[in-house]
């Protein structure tokens, strides 16, 4: 039982440090090519190695969509077209700054996921949560201020970059909270037929645009530029983060995967910091509110399920007696 937690833990680990490092790859990558088409050129290999994994795994009756037709083309949607083309195209547009905000955007899905479920559910979180979130956004002003409140003078030009960082990391939260109505499939099965299906939206709407001149191809030089790029995005951000999150969560259960999700920025910032770039105080300052809110939150959780637990253990006692 210990060994199988410390493997959910450290496919989580790996997951939340590959999603952190992705960032910075891909601004290297925006040098030479496009957002969008890096985006599909990311996730065409993706989707094809898992479809050929789900066909070795379970054979071609995992490919019936038993009726889930049109919830697995919007949860795919959401996931493999909304967040991947908005998160990549948001964080290219707001420069280097992007980096860290796109990685901190990703990081605050699960107070993100809160909301969601405040609003479309009526789940209405506790005063403590709340607090956590605001802490949270605190920390995200401070990082696209950097401190300097007049920016906000200024920040028209960032604005529908920032609303696509926000769009992106809905959609993937909607995205996970979907799999809950296919918890009697597999996770390959799940993973493997949204990206199929999410990819292919990416792929048409990438194409619709090259077609109007609304983005520009890559050539054959930009590409063997970013080939390194493209074949870690594939392999860990990709495969490996997409699966191993999905099962590691299964394994120790979502209030103990969230913790991880704290590695997304540090990862972002230490590379970052290596690739050198001059973090202010009010950057790492806004980075350490982020971190500190999913802590928090994640600890009260954590201690209100525990309650729940032993109450139901108690009043468990209490009927039997």
């Amino acid at each position: 039982m210990k060994n199988r937690f410390l493997y959910g833990s450290l496919l989580c680990l790996i997951a939340s440090i590959s999603w952190g490092a992705m960032f910075p790859v891909a601004h290297h990558s925006f040098q030479y090519i496009e957002p969008f088409y890096f985006t599909i050129f990311r996730y065409i290999p993706v989707a094809l190695i898992l479809v050929i994994m789900l066909w070795v795994k379970e054979g071609k009756q995992a490919f019936k969509t038993e009726g889930k037709g049109w919830s697995l083309w919007f949860f795919g949607t959401m996931a493999f077209t909304v967040y991947n083309l908005f998160i990549f195209w948001g964080q290219h547009s707001l420069g280097d700054s992007g980096v860290l905000l796109a990685s901190i955007m990703e990081a605050l899905m699960p107070l993100i996921s809160v909301l969601i479920l405040w609003m479309l559910r009526g789940a209405r979180p506790s005063i403590t949560t709340i607090i956590c979130i605001l802490i949270a956004f605190v920390g995200v002003l401070l990082v696209i201020t950097k401190g300097d409140m007049t920016t906000f003078a200024s920040i028209g030009k960032q604005v529908v970059p920032l609303i696509a960082l926000l769009a992106s990391v809905i959609g993937w939260v909607i995205y996970t909270l979907g799999g809950s109505g296919f918890s009697n499939w597999s996770v390959l099965r799940y993973s493997a037929l949204t990206c199929l299906y999410g990819t292919a939206t990416s792929t048409a709407i990438v194409l619709f645009g090259t077609a109007f001149d609304f983005v520009d191809p890559p050539n054959l030089t930009a590409i063997k530029a970013v080939k390194w790029d493209l074949a870690f995005m594939i392999i860990f951000p990709g495969i490996i983060a997409l699966l191993g999150w999905n099962v590691g969560v299964s394994i120790i259960q979502p209030v103990n995967g969230l913790l991880f999700i704290n590695f997304v920025p540090i990862t972002t910032v230490l590379i970052t910091f290596i690739q050198g770039y001059a973090l202010s105080i009010f950057e790492i300052s806004g980075i350490l509110l982020v971190v500190a809110g999913l802590l928090l939150n994640n600890i009260f959780q954590r201690r209100r399920l525990d309650k729940q637990v032993h109450k139901k253990a108690i009043d468990s006692q209490l009927q039997s007696a």
